[in-house]
C-alpha cells in the first residue's frame, strides 16, 4: 500500500524529508481496526516527530495522526465498530502514522465521524479537539469556578489549530469570556469569527490589554506556544488560585513566579491515554462522538483553512514547511492518495 516517511529526521527542505513509499497492508487484531485512510492532516507534532525521531532498524516513520476514514477490518475485542462504517481519530504516538492508505488503531480512541461536513474538513479536526477538550475540562476543570475571578480564560495562540477548536468548544459548552491573542489583522478577524469574545495582540504586553477590557482577572490560561516567554505576563494577570495550561514543549519552564498567587500548572499531551492505555482511555472515543454531534447540530465548525491536495510526500513537505513558518492559520488537511 502507499503511504508517505522517511528514514532520516532533519530539516523539510532535504529530498529524503518524506518520500513517497511502498509498505504492508496491516491486519486488525484485538482491540484495533483498519481504517481506509480517507483524508488527513498535518499538526505541529508531525514535525516535531519528523526533526528527532530516527527510523528503526530498516522501517520507515510514518507520520500523521489526523484521520477521517472507512472501516475494513475489525479486531475480535472490537465491539463499536463494523466494516463500512465511516469514523474519525488522531491515533497514537507510538504508532505508525495516518499518512498511509491503510491504517491500525485503538478502536477505543475513535468516534463515529460527523456526517454534515465533508471528509477532508473532519479531518481537521481529532487531534486539536482531544487536546482542547481535555486541557480544557480535564485539566484546567473550567467547570471548577476560581473565586473572585473575571469568569474568563485566555487562550494564548488563538488561531493556531488547538486554539481555533478551543474558542469554539468554550462558546459551545461554558459561559466563560473568551479572550483569545492574535497579532495579524487575518488572524485576528479568524478568531473573531471563530467566537472570541476579546482579541488582544500577545506581540504587545497583555496584562495591559487584559486590564483595559475592564472585565477583571482571568481564573484561567490555556497557553498553546512560546509559553515559557509569557510565564512572567501571565503570572501578571491571572486571578490568584487560577489554573494555567499549556501544551508545548518549552526546554525550559519557570514555575516560581505563579507561587505567590499559588497558581496550579498543567500540562496536557492528547497521546497520554493512548501510550500509556490508561483506565479511561475510551473517553477520547465518546469526546469525538460527542463533538461530532457539536458539528452535527451546528454548534461547531471545522478548522480547515487550506487544502493540499492528494496524500503524498510532495505535499505534505509544503504542509511542514508552512506550519514551520509559524505563519499556518487554522488546519492544513490533505484528501485521497
Amino acid at each position: 500500500m502507499k503511504a508517505v516517511g522517511y528514514m532520516t529526521p532533519g530539516a523539510i527542505d532535504r529530498d529524503d524529508a518524506l518520500m513517497d513509499i511502498d509498505i504492508e497492508k496491516p491486519t486488525a487484531t484485538g482491540h484495533d481496526i483498519l481504517v481506509k485512510v480517507a483524508a488527513v492532516s498535518v499538526n505541529p507534532v508531525d514535525t516535531k516527530v519528523r526533526t528527532g525521531r530516527p527510523a528503526e532498524g530498516d522501517t520507515p516513520v510514518i507520520l500523521g495522526w489526523d484521520a477521517v476514514g472507512e472501516v475494513v477490518e475489525t479486531g475480535a475485542q472490537v465491539t463499536r465498530f463494523k466494516a463500512g462504517d465511516r469514523v474519525w481519530y488522531a491515533g497514537a504516538i507510538n504508532r505508525p502514522g495516518t499518512n498511509s492508505e491503510y491504517h491500525l488503531v485503538d478502536a477505543r480512541i475513535v468516534g463515529k465521524a460527523p456526517k454534515s461536513i465533508a471528509t477532508a474538513a473532519a479531518a481537521a479536526l481529532p487531534l486539536t479537539t482531544l487536546t482542547a477538550q481535555e486541557m480544557i475540562f480535564d485539566r484546567l476543570k473550567v467547570t471548577d469556578p476560581v473565586p473572585g475571578d473575571a469568569k474568563s480564560i485566555v487562550i494564548i495562540g488563538g488561531a493556531g489549530g488547538v486554539g481555533s477548536i478551543a474558542i469554539q468548544l468554550l462558546r459551545a459548552q461554558t459561559d466563560l469570556v473568551v479572550i483569545a491573542t492574535a497579532s495579524r489583522p487575518e488572524t485576528q478577524d479568524w478568531v473573531r469569527q471563530l467566537g472570541a469574545h476579546h482579541v488582544i495582540d500577545h506581540a504587545k504586553p497583555l496584562a495591559e490589554q487584559i486590564a483595559a477590557l475592564g472585565i477583571g482577572a482571568p481564573g484561567f490560561v490555556f497557553s498553546t506556544n512560546h509559553s515559557d516567554t509569557y510565564v512572567p505576563q501571565i503570572a501578571e494577570f491571572i486571578a490568584p488560585q487560577g489554573r494555567v495550561g499549556l501544551i508545548d514543549d518549552p526546554e525550559t519552564f519557570d514555575i516560581m513566579p505563579f507561587k505567590r498567587k499559588a497558581a496550579s500548572i498543567h500540562w496536557e499531551l492528547m497521546f497520554t491515554r493512548s501510550l500509556f492505555t490508561t483506565a479511561d482511555i475510551a473517553q477520547q472515543g465518546e469526546i469525538l462522538d460527542t463533538v461530532a454531534d457539536m458539528i452535527d447540530t451546528g454548534k461547531v465548525k471545522s478548522t480547515a483553512t487550506e487544502t493540499f491536495g492528494t496524500i503524498n510526500a510532495e505535499n505534505l513537505k509544503r504542509a511542514h514547511a508552512l506550519i514551520e513558518s509559524g505563519k499556518a492559520k487554522g488546519k492544513i488537511v490533505l484528501e485521497g492518495f
